[in-house]
């Protein structure tokens, strides 16, 4: 784990502001009921709850922006939603946060995603789910790629989000890889497992412990393992650099040059896990692309998860938070 100072660290955050980051991948809508369990159905064993309130949230690749835009920088958000209400809302809140949605188009054959999660006394009870998991057709993509290139030249980075919605084909991850190499732009991918092995050559690859170990075929249940993983996708993605995100056990770094790291857990009280690789790879390619190096990227991309799942729902990490987040100890470096 790599220490940094509190002159550092601000440098960074300063650096984030105004950097451009294309989001590709599944957009959706999160809704909350709140509420909180009065008895057990005579109909069921299940609780009845009590509901207080609603509210919607940007979640998906929507949710990744939504970090983009509250560290400071402008996201320029691509996908798609349906010709519904959901897809209404999330224009709307799109429009609200600021976002520049020229890339969200509509896609009148499928329904927006929808993930509705019932939260009763600050826990979360059930989640609902309403989605199309179809690969979107071969016009939209075309459409959504001739948008993004038009734009290429003034983006930092590109995030790929992928949440096997069907927004991401195997062509069209061939074709943004390919753009982003030609043009030289960082290409970051938080993966999911249908196209787990089509993300070759990227800057970063970050899946998580259940999405590699299923990728692979074999179990992540110790360090030494991890390491045996990390370094069989370095070798087959050709990537940069691998990330692997392990919960409670924090995240593994691995290298081009082999190096390996291991970033501890930054969270102190687990409330809700919900988003937090959202905003690890939201707040890791910002980082990058204000000059931070890879291990000053993954350590603060740790701070950050560790903060958002302190929070209940889906929240996104802001600067004043993330730079609140570290202890700094009478020698200006992080307590570890």
């Amino acid at each position: 784990m790599k220490s940094i100072n509190k002159k550092r660290l601000n440098e960074l955050l300063n650096r984030c502001k105004g950097k451009s980051i294309a989001v590709m991948g599944d957009i959706m809508l999160d809704r909350y009921i709140w509420g909180k369990v009065v008895r057990i159905s005579p109909e069921a064993p299940v609780p009845v709850v009590e509901v207080n309130k609603e509210s919607i949230q940007l979640g998906g690749a929507a949710n990744v922006a939504n970090n983009i835009k509250s560290l400071g920088g402008e996201p320029l958000l691509f996908g798609i939603v349906g010709d519904d209400h959901s897809g209404k809302d999330l224009k709307k809140l799109m429009i609200d946060k600021g976002f520049n949605n020229q890339g969200v188009l509509v896609d009148h054959g499928r329904p927006t995603t929808l993930k509705t999660r019932i939260i009763a006394d600050d826990q979360h009870v059930v989640r609902a789910d309403f989605e199309s998991t179809e690969d979107i057709s071969q016009h939209l993509s075309d459409r959504l790629f001739k948008l993004l290139e038009k734009s290429i030249e003034d983006i930092d980075g590109i995030i790929i989000q992928d949440y096997n919605k069907g927004f991401l084909t195997k062509s069209f991850i061939k074709n943004l890889i390919e753009l982003a190499l030609n043009h030289d732009c960082p290409i970051t991918v938080d993966p999911k497992f249908n196209n787990f092995f089509e993300y070759t050559n990227v800057t970063l690859f970050k899946p998580n412990i259940v999405e590699t170990q299923n990728a692979l075929g074999f179990s992540l249940d110790s360090d030494e393992r991890v390491s045996i993983a990390g370094k069989l996708l370095l070798e087959r993605l050709q990537c940069d650099n691998v990330l692997i995100t392990r919960g409670s056990e924090g995240m593994s770094l691995f290298s081009k040059n082999y190096s390996e790291n291991k970033v501890e857990t930054k969270a102190r009280i687990i409330h809700d896990v919900s988003g937090a690789g959202d905003t690890v790879i939201s707040t890791l390619t910002m980082i990058l692309s204000a000059g931070g190096d890879i291990l000053e990227a993954a350590t603060i991309s740790n701070h950050a998860a560790g903060v958002v799942c302190g929070e209940i729902g889906i929240v996104p990490i802001t600067s004043e938070k993330l730079s609140s987040s570290f202890e700094i100890n009478k020698t200006g470096k992080t307590k570890k």
